[in-house]
């Protein structure tokens, strides 16, 4: 079944935002107004506004050094912006640092792979969990039942991750060890073991080849199904942007240019002078 299919009917929310029909008994998982940031006197994002429903599989697109990544980095605290609001689950996030920012629903990957080549599959997902397991030090020191208990937790958590990607038999493998497509998708596990609310992928098919990006396309829309979560991510292969994303953004020099649906976007002129490429004549 294509993959097209999956989408439910994009509809008007207030702000001029489209959200997904499902969601709109629910409110917004991002509201983003007017953000933005400069450096040196140079603005690279600017008036940046936002809406990402709360089980919604958004995208953002645009040319190389149009600011994509310094948005994933201001919505995730990397940087902290010079102006505008972001609210996650509808609480302000003004001040937060990063630690906080995850600890308050948001995970994301990058667009080069960040593992603990050294550490194994299962200890790379254990860090993504330390937040939300029950530890105790005095536990942890003696070995007590609590301990194991705790450990016997954090291995099934780890187990019910890795086979969203059928990779329970990798457990135990080293991180560097992973063919480049299976390191791709251990670093969502681990985002995933953060439990967020909102997940972010920067370039997630970056380097796969069409048989992996198409089983990633799946895979998306299979975490977005099995957990409830919104997805934004950042992606070059337009095949994918419009295969999954139900509401996609434009960034061009740091600004939208435009926002809608798949079959808006790709008939959007100003969109197809600026990233597309130019309009075929009939």
């Amino acid at each position: 079944m294509s993959s097209r299919l999956l989408k439910t009917p994009m509809v008007p929310f207030p702000s001029r935002a489209i959200i997904p029909a499902r969601d709109l008994d629910k409110p917004p998982i991002l509201e983003v107004s007017r953000l933005g940031i400069d450096f040196g006197g140079l603005a690279a994002v600017d008036d940046f506004s936002i809406i990402i429903g709360r089980t919604e599989i958004a995208g953002l697109i645009g040319p190389n050094g149009a600011g994509k990544t310094t948005v994933f980095n201001l919505l995730t605290k990397v940087y902290q912006p010079s102006s505008g609001a972001i609210l996650l689950d509808g609480k302000d996030t003004s001040g937060m640092n990063t630690v906080q920012i995850n600890k308050a629903g948001i995970a994301r990957t990058f667009q080069n792979i960040r593992l603990f080549s050294s550490l194994t599959v299962e200890d790379n997902v254990r860090i993504g969990l330390h937040n939300h397991l029950n530890s105790n030090v005095f536990f942890d020191i003696f070995r007590l039942p609590g301990y194991w208990k705790s450990e016997r937790q954090a291995h099934q958590m780890t187990l019910e991750l890795l086979s969203i990607f059928g990779m329970e038999h990798m457990i135990h493998y080293k991180a560097g060890s992973l063919p480049y497509g299976a390191q791709r998708r251990l670093e969502i596990v681990r985002a995933l073991a953060t439990k967020p609310k909102l997940l972010l992928l920067d370039e997630p098919a970056a380097g796969m080849n069409p048989s992996e990006t198409e089983e990633l396309m799946r895979n998306i829309i299979e975490i977005r199904d099995a957990l409830g979560i919104a997805i934004l991510l950042i992606e070059h292969d337009m095949k994918l942007v419009m295969g999954i994303c139900e509401g996609i953004a434009v960034l061009n020099y740091g600004r939208i240019i435009a926002k809608g649906t798949a079959e808006e976007i790709q008939t959007n002129d100003e969109v197809i002078e600026a990233y597309l490429g130019e309009k075929k004549e009939a």
